[in-house]
């Protein structure tokens, strides 16, 4: 696999504590998470949601939910 289609360990953290802050109501977090994310493993992101028909707007509302 290109590097350009990986994604880095760093990267995929962040996109999980993006979409834990997104669920917890803490937007401000949830973009800081997603602003850290490497060029590279964005567009690798992108990629791998496109092939499965979504987007990162699209998957965020699906993870709005309070904890309990």
């Amino acid at each position: 696999m290109p590097a350009s289609e990986r994604i880095s360990l760093m990267a995929a953290g962040e996109l999980r504590d993006a979409l834990t802050a997104h669920r917890n109501g803490d937007q401000a977090a949830a973009v800081a998470a997603l602003m850290s994310i490497d060029p590279d493993s964005w567009a690798a992101i992108e990629r791998r949601l496109a092939a499965m028909g979504g987007t990162v707007t699209e998957l965020l509302p699906d993870t709005h939910r309070p904890t309990r």
